[in-house]
């Protein structure tokens, strides 16, 4: 019987895609299922309006009404509590990042067999508020230490791999993918949400 695949949707500023990570994980290791990472890079304006803080923490400039407010500070609340429990770090953002340069370079890194190494540095650097990823040459020293000669980044970024991400996106989108993070089963059934894992488990060992 050959491996069965699940294509796993994920993106760097969701805090909920960094406590999925390592359940991901741990879901390929038990069931000996192909996970195939790919980057969503979530437009969180659209739904949850804009903000940005300045240093002391107040809000700058901001087109978020009362409810959508609500809902980003549960969000951080609802992941703190997980990440403490699991002794994570995630420090709210200051803005909201354009992910798309980080979300290429899990496809550059996948590429060169690296994606492990880079994933988890991403992630946790970022969510410590120590990594700028919106800087292509930021990214490419991660990219170093992870045993790439990143020396083409820059130009992979803007261009294959700027075309790959949109590729992936739209692929994404015609599949029913509209968040992170989303899991694809290769007939069809599509799950958002960490919570939907042991689901999976049982649905891939019932065969």
């Amino acid at each position: 019987m050959s491996q069965q695949t699940i294509k796993v949707y994920s993106d760097y500023k969701s805090p909920y895609a960094y406590l999925a990570k390592d359940l991901v994980y741990d879901l390929e290791r038990e069931t000996g299922v192909h996970v195939d990472w790919l980057p969503y890079t979530l437009d969180i304006p659209a739904y949850l309006g804009s903000a940005k803080l300045d240093a002391g923490g107040g809000v700058a400039e901001e087109s978020r009404n009362a409810h959508q407010w609500r809902r980003v500070k549960y969000s951080y609340m609802d992941c703190r509590r997980e990440a403490n429990r699991r002794g994570l770090t995630i420090r709210g953002t200051q803005k909201i990042w354009d992910s798309s340069l980080a979300n290429i370079g899990m496809l550059y890194a996948k590429e060169r067999g690296l994606f492990r190494c880079y994933h988890d540095r991403v992630f946790e650097r970022f969510w410590k508020r120590e990594l700028d990823i919106e800087n292509v040459s930021v990214l490419a020293a991660l990219l170093a230490e992870c045993g790439a000669d990143a020396s083409d980044f820059p130009a992979y970024a803007e261009g294959e791999g700027r075309r790959l991400l949109a590729q992936v996106q739209t692929e994404a989108e015609a599949a029913g993918v509209f968040g992170v993070t989303s899991f694809l089963l290769e007939d069809g059934d599509l799950y958002w949400g960490r919570e939907h894992i042991p689901h999976i488990i049982e649905k891939l060992r019932a065969g």
